[in-house]
């Protein structure tokens, strides 16, 4: 479901092709870090722009 805002670890196992258990570990990491951050969290999920973020280093820029 590309259109959630949210990344299930099946999917996230699927696109990057690894197994589901270090999917969950991925993400398991990551909303420990978004706790850390203030945001709330959904357990198994993650938000997909933070996924993203971490792996393919999107983040928001200023063009210069």
């Amino acid at each position: 479901m590309a259109g959630s805002v949210f990344i299930r670890a099946e999917e996230l196992a699927q696109e990057l092709g690894i197994s589901k258990q270090l999917a969950y570990k991925m993400i398991h990491k990551w909303n420990d870090e978004l706790k850390k951050k203030g945001f709330t969290t959904v357990a198994g999920r993650v938000s997909r722009k933070y996924y993203q973020e971490q792996v393919y280093g999107l983040a928001d820029r200023k063009e210069d």
